[in-house]
């Protein structure tokens, strides 16, 4: 049987600031990225963000919006891992310091580029910031990954 993985992950805008929340993962995919993790059994895409913003960041969302779909496939497992990914504008609550996954911070959009990113996270902000994509498919194994294509 194909194992199949589905995650998400939200780009949380705060347009008065002009700044976007950020996760310094220690855990795995180590690297600042945007928080998110994994859709369990029975639960819907939107609402599996929704539940993994608030454990990584304390903060309520809403409104979320669609800006695109990552799509990795093993070419020797067959093993395929998808990530949907949202933005918004709309939050609330009290953020955390930081979680087991790692410290979370605001930092300024134009300062976005200069940050050590997880891998492959630096080629997605165009999906997240200037709506340039809606899919990224890229294979990968034991070797390594194959070059994203962007659609």
């Amino acid at each position: 049987m194909t194992r199949t993985t589905l995650t998400n992950m939200c780009m949380i805008y705060d347009k008065e600031n002009n700044k976007v929340l950020v996760l310094d993962r220690i855990k795995s995919w180590k690297g600042i990225s945007f928080p998110g993790g994994k859709v369990e059994d029975g639960e819907s895409l939107i609402d599996s963000t929704i539940r993994e913003i608030k454990e990584e960041t304390g903060l309520t969302i809403s409104n979320l919006e669609a800006c695109g779909i990552i799509y990795l496939y093993n070419d020797e497992t067959g093993e395929k891992y998808f990530v949907f990914n949202y933005r918004t504008e709309d939050f609330s609550g009290t953020l955390l310091d930081r979680t087991d996954e790692g410290r979370i911070f605001w930092v300024d959009t134009e300062e976005l580029p200069k940050l050590n990113f997880a891998e492959g996270m630096k080629e997605r902000l165009p999906m997240f910031l200037e709506k340039q994509y809606s899919e990224g498919f890229g294979i990968w194994n034991e070797q390594g990954s194959s070059q994203f294509k962007w659609q």
